[in-house]
């Protein structure tokens, strides 16, 4: 296995003379051996610079490092120009400006050994693993199975949860109902998602949005209720299930040749239809946690939304009557990493000192089912 730290110039130039020729078209995908390299090159000459820079790894979340690829180089690959969209729009609308994808296999577990490992936290003394994610390593056993074996939680119970966009969402209440029956003391909650192995480069409507990424929290009981996670609205509807899907590979259509000629097993999604559900679902849901608890956009510190789409964001924060600087960001870094948005917002926030000991946070997000659901949260560290 190679590692990609740079093509050759000529490869490069590929594409940037394509886009010299159709500089009013937008994004330039390819069709190769590999899309992964592909998906590179083509944001290497669409932003003029590299979009994978160094590994970044927090006290509870981790980054793709770089691409690997095992195939020849790029000059001996078919190109198609495949993707018509405005580059300015596409920026301004979606606030991308680069993202990451990886083969990494340890991409859930990263993040665990560094929370545990700053919080002198002994693995055998973990009661519980959530896992939030819809890119488990197999559909059994568990993605939270080789989780506990990896850090060596011995004691641990655990399972994955498939929520889509709002999987971190779910997990966290669910991981607080845990600590809050008394029976359990330490529970991990993670938001994971390899989303480029389910990702369709050749689909101009997703496969520029997504990228890969893993973060954690570690719940622990509070004597003061002031902290913690004080409510959640939480929500689902199936009736979403034809605009935002991954076909096959369920019990419904088995894996066969006929689904993987017929594209099934990648992300399917209606874009129109389903920002037009998210931007109105997200925003009164948002504003119905704050009405449960008589909250004012002045008391809020923070907004961390799911990092999909930056209108709909901001129309969010528009009717909380939150200011764009009390919104926390990363899409323009990361892309959409579905289960593992809110909490590396969270990590990075907090990381950078701007997240602070009693600051009221709403975390809210809408994703694939339909899923969607608001937390009100008040950080403790």
């Amino acid at each position: 296995m190679e590692h990609l730290y740079y093509l050759e110039s000529e490869s490069i130039s590929i594409f940037r003379e394509a886009f010299a020729k159709f500089e009013n078209l937008g994004m330039l995908w390819s069709i190769g051996k590999d899309s992964n390299v592909m998906l590179w090159l083509a944001r290497k000459a669409f932003f003029g610079k590299v979009p994978f820079p160094a590994l970044h790894v927090d006290t509870s979340y981790k980054i793709p490092e770089m691409i690997e690829f095992r195939n020849r180089v790029a000059k001996e690959w078919d190109l198609n120009l495949i993707i018509n969209q405005n580059k300015d729009a596409l920026i301004k609308g979606m606030n991308f400006k680069k993202g990451r994808i990886t083969c990494c296999n340890a991409l859930k577990t990263q993040p665990l050994k560094d929370l545990i490992e700053k919080y002198n936290v002994d693995p055998k003394d973990i009661d519980a693993i959530i896992v939030a994610t819809v890119t488990p390593d197999m559909f059994f056993p568990a993605t939270a199975c080789l989780v506990q074996e990896k850090l060596g939680a011995t004691n641990a119970w655990g399972f994955d949860l498939s929520a889509a966009c709002s999987g971190f969402l779910f997990a966290l209440q669910t991981g607080s109902s845990l600590i809050e029956s008394g029976r359990y003391k330490k529970v991990l909650v993670i938001g994971a998602d390899k989303m480029s192995s389910i990702v369709d480069y050749t689909d101009r409507n997703t496969c520029i949005l997504f990228g890969d990424a893993a973060s954690a929290v570690l719940l622990e009981p509070t004597e003061n209720k002031n902290f913690g996670v004080i409510d959640s609205v939480l929500r689902i509807d199936g009736s979403g299930k034809d605009a935002l899907n991954m076909k096959a590979g369920g019990s419904l259509n088995p894996s066969s040749h006929e689904t993987v000629d017929n594209r099934m097993h990648y992300i399917f999604q209606d874009g129109k239809a389903v920002f037009k559900v998210a931007v109105k679902g997200m925003a009164d849901i948002s504003v119905e946690i704050m009405n449960r608890n008589n909250l004012k956009s002045e008391d809020i510190a923070y907004l961390v939304p799911h990092q999909a789409n930056l209108r709909i964001i901001d129309a969010t924060a528009q009717r909380m009557g939150i200011t764009k600087d009390k919104v926390t960001i990363n899409i323009d870094k990361y892309g959409n990493t579905t289960a593992a948005t809110i909490p590396l917002c969270l990590t990075e926030y907090y990381r950078d000192g701007k997240i602070k000991r009693g600051d009221k946070l709403v975390l809210s997000a809408f994703g694939a089912g339909y899923t969607w659901g608001a937390i009100y949260l008040v950080w403790s560290l």
